[in-house]
């Protein structure tokens, strides 16, 4: 863990450096598939070619690759073989998005993001007790990909799909079992879940938060007691993400009615791994800028012209919003993820989620 805080230490000091080695990793490895050879990848050296040539992708422009990948085709916009596709709804004209999960991008980008969320809030808060007993992660469910069932390749939620290939390690200190962490029917799997978790000694929680408090009041009601502290006394930190948290976090205080509980946010998505809240004091989100993710950002002013201005990471300015576009090690190349967001630092880069391109929240 301390070999890694030094790392990110690095990667805040040389954000630049960091990004253009990653901008250059992908193109060379993306240059012979058939995205890569339709923009000439190998030719490109700068991010004003690589601006001027690659247009910014919507879900619904890079989906006929997607689909052609779901139905069996190989290296066409990313080379190794994608097993996994999160399965994610948005604000796209589509009523499902199927994002690519590389192996690489699980590898460098969720489960580096995962180890990487432990290491800072252990770094904070070095007299933590979280090892001592289980974490509890709630998930969603995934299933066989139907276009191609020959392929041996799956799509389902992203936290699914991160559970369902979890290193060896990392099952040893988390309850409940795999099998019931998977299950597709939210209410039984509430129900197995609070049996089951009742009995063990979870220290910390991670997931959304609307499904964390259906698990907490179910199992208050099963024991019985007032204070999900009686079932789970030595519970010290929930890490959540996917939803803006500040609605629920007078519900979270009187359920966990504990004057030194942590609450700990994650920017994560179908699309990749991309922020962790790096200070107790302090609500916004260090960038991560090691995970096999180049970013771009567009001037949320800009939005909604035919070709909009597109700048770099070193260009950006402190309380400006802005559309993040992502080139990723999955394949995702300038894609807009759809979400907008706010610096409150450039040294190091420091963000806000503001809200989404197409409902913008003042």
């Amino acid at each position: 863990m301390k070999k890694r805080i030094h790392q990110i230490e690095l990667f805040m000091k040389y954000p630049h450096d960091v990004q253009g080695e990653i901008f250059k990793r992908l193109l060379k490895t993306a240059s012979n598939t058939e995205f890569g050879r339709k923009y000439d990848f190998k030719s490109i050296n700068d991010l004003d070619t690589y601006q001027n040539r690659v247009p910014v992708h919507q879900y619904e422009t890079l989906f006929p690759y997607i689909e052609r990948r779901m139905k069996g085709e190989q290296n066409l916009i990313w080379p190794t073989d994608v097993k996994w596709f999160a399965k994610s709804s948005g604000t796209t004209n589509a009523r499902s998005k199927f994002i690519p999960v590389s192996q690489e991008a699980l590898d460098d980008c969720h489960f580096k993001g995962g180890k990487d969320l432990i290491s800072i809030y252990v770094n904070n808060f070095p007299e933590s007790k979280m090892f001592s007993g289980k974490g509890l992660a709630i998930c969603g469910s995934h299933k066989i990909n139907e276009y191609d069932p020959r392929s041996n390749s799956y799509y389902g939620d992203v936290s699914a799909v991160i559970m369902q290939n979890l290193p060896l390690w990392a099952k040893f200190v988390r309850t409940p079992s795999q099998e019931i962490s998977l299950m597709e029917n939210w209410e039984e799997k509430i129900e197995k879940m609070a049996d089951i978790t009742s009995e063990e000694n979870v220290t910390n929680l991670s997931g959304v938060p609307t499904w964390t408090i259906l698990l907490i009041q179910r199992i208050k009601e099963l024991k019985k007691v007032d204070s999900i502290l009686e079932v789970w006394p030595n519970l010290e930190v929930f890490f959540h993400g996917a939803v803006a948290f500040h609605p629920y976090r007078n519900l979270f205080q009187q359920l966990i009615p504990k004057s030194d509980m942590r609450y700990v946010e994650i920017y994560n998505a179908s699309e990749g791994f991309f922020g962790i809240q790096d200070r107790s004091d302090s609500h916004d989100l260090l960038l991560m800028l090691d995970y096999g993710i180049f970013y771009e950002f567009v001037p949320y002013s800009e939005l909604q012209k035919e070709n909009p201005k597109v700048i770099g990471l070193s260009e950006v300015e402190i309380g400006e919003n802005y559309a993040m576009i992502i080139s990723t090690n999955s394949g995702l190349w300038r894609y807009n993820i759809g979400d907008t967001i706010k610096f409150t630092s450039t040294s190091p880069y420091r963000i806000k989620i503001t809200g989404r391109t197409k409902h913008f929240i003042n």
